[in-house]
């Protein structure tokens, strides 16, 4: 039953990707060519309102469905592999003109062509799977 509600939860989130433009391969484009402060504005926002979020679950004590307390566990500081995956994920936002989550609002709207891009980040995934244990984490 869970899943219809994550289901609904998806599509509202589709719904409002595509109104606010944010899966426009234009207002991508103008992000990274610096002429229009659309985007910085919608990522900007979700950034305050994540930290916001997070700072109140922290001392709220909030817990998940299960009824057990959420906690952040700090990740490993390291500068290559966040700088080199960035650049790889910038990269593939920049050619494809979508990142993950318009991927699938651009398929929502019909804009069939998304497909490559929805396989080739597929198959990114399955690749980065393979070499895993291989690269420096």
């Amino acid at each position: 039953m869970r899943v219809i509600g994550y289901l609904f939860i998806g599509i509202f989130f589709g719904i409002v990707m595509f109104k606010s433009e944010a899966a426009s391969w234009f207002r991508i484009y103008e992000m990274f060519q610096f002429d229009s402060f659309h985007m910085y504005g919608i990522m900007g926002s979700a950034l305050v309102l994540g930290v916001l979020g997070i700072q109140l679950i922290k001392k709220k004590k909030a817990k998940d469905f299960n009824g057990e307390e959420i906690k952040f566990v700090p990740k490993e500081k390291g500068f290559s592999r966040y700088m080199y995956g960035g650049i790889i994920f910038g990269l593939g936002w920049a050619l494809a003109g979508a990142c993950p989550g318009p991927i699938y609002t651009l398929i929502g709207a019909g804009y069939v062509s998304v497909l490559v891009v929805f396989l080739a980040a597929i198959l990114g995934t399955f690749i980065y799977g393979l070499l895993r244990d291989k690269l420096p984490h």
